[in-house]
């Protein structure tokens, strides 16, 4: 297997610390708002990466975080007049919903920073100690000139850092980029007592803490959004190596996500969050949509392109299905030579994809080939119910991976249109018991109907 390390800026062969071991560390997001579709690629991209190493045997411990402290959750909680702890617990619970409606896979741990104080403080007394922190009137900075090669992994130099970095400028710092491990406590804020004052830790630190605390001094795999490499990474390399331990061997970063070639932004009024989306498309067509491209690639959304997925997956279940009839026929006899040379040439092509660097598009194809091929056999009646369970049972495996496919038929968006027109011509014929029954089919595969002056809508529930 090779992965694109983004320190070494290319492809490099995987190599675990343990043999059929690996610790993954996943920078999760700030909790004070509702998750959108970025966040939601980057734990898709992730969540593939992690279930990639099971499908081949390895013991995983992957380690996702919350950020529950933070400029953004303090602003957020004051605005709506609640504690922080209060905000970020919700928008917590919002997120496992959104994530476990998009299958991914809960973390083994979800380490949050206001749980871990006392290890960030003994962190930062460790920086102390070896040169590396100062204090200033509104906090405890890092002194990013004490830290040689400082700039490795975003490819820029600390002159050039120092120039442009997109940091607030402070005269008082020794470096422009200089960033907060502490902040001492303002009006109104959260705050912990410390060496050098009350106040709260600095966004970076949260997360070299939390990953050394999981993973220890030295780990497998380090991930997170391509707008994290600088400044977040960048500083969690500068302060785990500055105070004296090792850190991940391998970056891994996913590319931004566009909305009609735009960058998604709030001022564009081009932002979607992962419920609104919800109500127009299935979470699993959603997923689809956000694996299918190359993750270090830019994916540009756009309500087509999701229909694509979505139209894409739709094939795929279908055959799912039609497989599943021949195989609950149970027939006797073994599975057809010609079958089986079909399967173990899309597990090749499968896993040889995924090898390079998750390259999801040769591993798709693969799949593609393979229900191309059975189709075919099937409609020459060449696929008995012994081979649709060997079909069958590779479907699955493949999906242990992907997470995308309905082994029971999911309803999609297109399907619903169609039941509630069927529903409209039967009140109009006055057919209420067929009008009801189609409401409470919907209602038990998770769909709510509302009759409104404008028509009837629909929403999951």
């Amino acid at each position: 297997m090779v992965l694109f390390d983004t320190l070494q800026k290319k492809k490099v062969p995987f190599k675990p610390l343990k043999e059929k071991e690996v610790g993954i560390y996943l920078c999760g997001p700030t909790v004070y708002d509702y998750g959108h579709l970025g966040h939601g690629r980057s734990a898709i991209v992730f969540d593939l990466l992690r279930r990639y190493f099971v499908y081949m045997g390895y013991r995983v411990t992957f380690v996702r975080n919350w950020t529950d402290i933070d400029d953004k959750t303090i602003e957020r909680a004051q605005r709506d007049g609640v504690t922080v702890r209060e905000l970020t617990e919700q928008f917590i619970g919002i997120y496992e919903e959104d994530y476990a409606k998009l299958n991914i896979l809960e973390p083994d741990i979800a380490p949050k920073p206001t749980e871990h104080i006392q290890d960030i403080i003994k962190f930062i007394e460790r920086l102390f100690a070896r040169g590396h922190a100062y204090t200033l009137e509104d906090g405890v900075y890092f002194d990013i000139a004490s830290f040689d090669g400082y700039g490795a992994l975003s490819g820029q130099s600390l002159e050039e850092l120092r120039s442009g970095a997109r940091v607030e400028v402070d005269e008082a710092k020794r470096n422009p980029g200089d960033f907060a491990l502490w902040k001492f406590q303002k009006p109104g804020e959260p705050a912990w007592d410390s060496p050098w004052g009350r106040g709260r830790p600095g966004w970076h630190v949260e997360c070299s803490v939390m990953s050394y605390r999981y993973l220890g001094d030295e780990f497998d795999i380090h991930c997170g959004g391509q707008d994290l490499i600088f400044p977040h990474h960048e500083d969690e390399i500068a302060q785990s190596l500055g105070a004296g331990y090792g850190f991940a061997r391998y970056w891994m970063h996913n590319g931004f996500l566009n909305i009609e070639d735009e960058k998604m932004s709030k001022s564009l009024g081009n932002f979607f969050t992962l419920r609104e989306i919800f109500e127009r498309h299935a979470p699993l067509s959603v997923r689809f949509f956000l694996l299918a491209a190359h993750y270090r690639a830019p994916l540009n959304f756009s309500e087509e392109s999701l229909e694509h997925a979505e139209n894409t997956l739709r094939r795929y279940n279908d055959f799912i299905l039609r497989i599943t009839e021949i195989a609950e026929k149970k027939g006797e006899g073994r599975a057809d030579g010609t079958v089986l040379n079909l399967l173990n040439r899309a597990r090749e092509g499968f896993a040889s994809g995924l090898d390079d660097d998750l390259n999801i598009s040769k591993a798709l194809a693969s799949i593609a080939d393979l229900v191309k091929a059975i189709n075919s056999r099937i409609d020459d009646g060449l696929v008995g119910p012994a081979d649709a369970e060997a079909v069958l049972e590779f479907m699955r495996r493949v999906d242990s991976v992907l997470g995308i496919f309905s082994f029971e038929r999911e309803i999609l968006p297109g399907e619903i249109e169609r039941l509630i027109e069927e529903r409209t011509r039967a009140r109009q014929e006055r057919n209420f018991t067929r009008a009801d029954e189609i409401r409470d089919m919907l209602f038990e595969r998770g769909i709510a109907l509302e009759d409104t002056r404008e028509g009837t809508r629909w929403k999951r529930v």
